[in-house]
């Protein structure tokens, strides 16, 4: 008799589960595109297979060039056509579409939702925004940075001479030098030195921090549960979380030592970090290393 209470308890926990997370998706979101039949709980995430791009054509084929997709407890727009995709970034469209959804690489990576990827829109993430483009990416810090590139892309090609020089014919792997080239000129902009030359630890540090992202940005691209359901954010799915905050605090740690490197060292070239730093003496209270960590992860 016990069991039998039991059993309908657990059926009757499993049907309100169901209704906990299969209705509020129909109430809160009116006038939806048409979507694909969902399951419950789950929604359309079993219809997601790779390739993507060949899976979301074929469900444009049925349900037209935008359509919806439940995925667990979130909703997602798709769109096919380039008339409807430039839409949403015209007129107010690209306010009302300027958020994104709080994932856990935000959350730990992202400085608790404080840099440019991760903020949600508002004043902070303008300001940030404005910080890049007049800052970061204008044309000045541009110019500035070019004979840079010029050297990073000269030393590459001195590297394929010396190794292409001997009469043996040598297979190259095009990949990883231009990941290295890249990553030299992001750090000679960042921080003013050529981390793959120079002190033994400063190698050290720079192979770790380029080895980090590149893991970071293979975690980011893996699925987790924790994501599709934010009630189940305090588990530890498949290690997923625990990965991610040891990567997160890891790359924390050497761009904090970076950013205090320079702190210390004001007479060093006009690199970003030192720029950003003349920004937080002038106001300490918003230029948090926190906030210039995050910009700094922009660039990488």
């Amino acid at each position: 008799m016990e069991n039998i209470e039991l059993y309908s308890l657990i059926f009757l926990l499993f049907i309100l589960a169901i209704k906990i997370l299969h209705q509020p998706i129909r109430t809160r979101y009116k006038n939806l595109p048409p979507s694909p039949p969902a399951l419950p709980i789950i929604g359309n995430l079993h219809l997601l297979k790779e390739p993507f791009h060949r899976t979301f054509f074929d469900l444009s084929q049925k349900f037209g060039p935008i359509f919806s997709l439940r995925l667990a407890s979130r909703v997602a727009i798709v769109i096919t056509s380039p008339s409807l995709a430039e839409e949403c970034f015209t007129k107010d469209n690209d306010i009302i579409l300027a958020n994104r959804p709080y994932f856990w690489v935000g959350k730990y990576v992202g400085y608790d939702y404080t840099s440019i990827g991760t903020a949600p829109y508002g004043d902070h993430w303008r300001n940030l925004r404005r910080i890049c483009k007049l800052q970061m990416f204008s044309n000045k810090r541009l110019n500035l940075s070019s004979s840079v590139r010029g050297d990073e892309v000269k030393i590459l090609l001195q590297n394929l001479y010396h190794t292409s020089s001997h009469d043996d014919f040598v297979k190259i792997e095009l990949k990883p030098l231009i990941s290295k080239l890249v990553f030299n000129i992001t750090m000679r902009m960042i921080a003013g030195k050529r981390y793959t030359c120079g002190e033994f630890n400063q190698i050290l540090e720079a192979t770790k921090l380029h080895k980090l992202i590149q893991e970071l940005l293979q975690l980011g691209i893996s699925p987790n549960i924790g994501d599709f359901f934010p009630s189940l954010q305090w588990g530890h799915f498949h290690g997923y979380k625990k990965k991610l905050v040891k990567i997160a605090r890891e790359i924390d740690v050497i761009l904090q030592g970076i950013v205090d490197e320079h702190r210390k060292n004001k007479d060093e070239e006009n690199t970003l970090i030192s720029h950003l730093l003349s920004l937080q003496e002038s106001e300490p209270q918003y230029y948090s290393d926190e906030i210039i960590k995050g910009l700094l992860q922009v660039v990488n």
